[in-house]
């Protein structure tokens, strides 16, 4: 059996019949959405994933910066007045 990574759980048929109930129930938690008892998806708040979505983005930058740090001693030193 799969692990559910979360404290809430709901049925699809529980998510049917009332998903704002379920959201507001959860108090901002993640919620596993249940088929025949296996997870099949999670649910969470829109700001959850736009906090998630933000980290993500933060790490795949850090990941291009240690990158691109070999190519600092070709890099062109620019002042901004230049611009």
């Amino acid at each position: 059996m799969e692990s559910v990574l979360t404290r809430y759980s709901a049925s699809i048929s529980e998510l049917k019949k009332n998903p704002s109930s379920l959201i507001e129930q959860s108090e901002g938690e993640p919620i596993a959405i249940l088929n025949h008892n296996k997870p099949t998806a999670y649910l969470i708040p829109a700001e959850t994933y736009a906090h998630m979505m933000e980290q993500l983005e933060d790490y795949q930058l850090g990941l291009l910066v240690k990158e691109r740090q070999h190519e600092k001693s070709s890099a062109v030193e620019v002042r901004l007045d230049e611009l």
